[in-house]
């Protein structure tokens, strides 16, 4: 599955991550690599209820 994620560079340093399809997943990360890990954790935990449903 592909999810277009939005990567911003976070004021206070870091970027913060949002998916814009999945409204309230959003998450952050000091690096690249840990904001696209952790995103790609919000995206798994957001999605679990619709998938343990069927």
């Amino acid at each position: 599955m592909k999810i277009k994620v939005v990567l911003e560079l976070s004021d206070e340093g870091g970027y913060t991550v949002y998916v814009p399809s999945l409204p309230g997943c959003i998450t952050e990360g000091e690096t690249l690599e840990e904001a696209l890990l952790n995103i790609q954790d919000a995206i798994e935990l957001y999605l679990e209820p619709l998938t343990n449903n069927h």
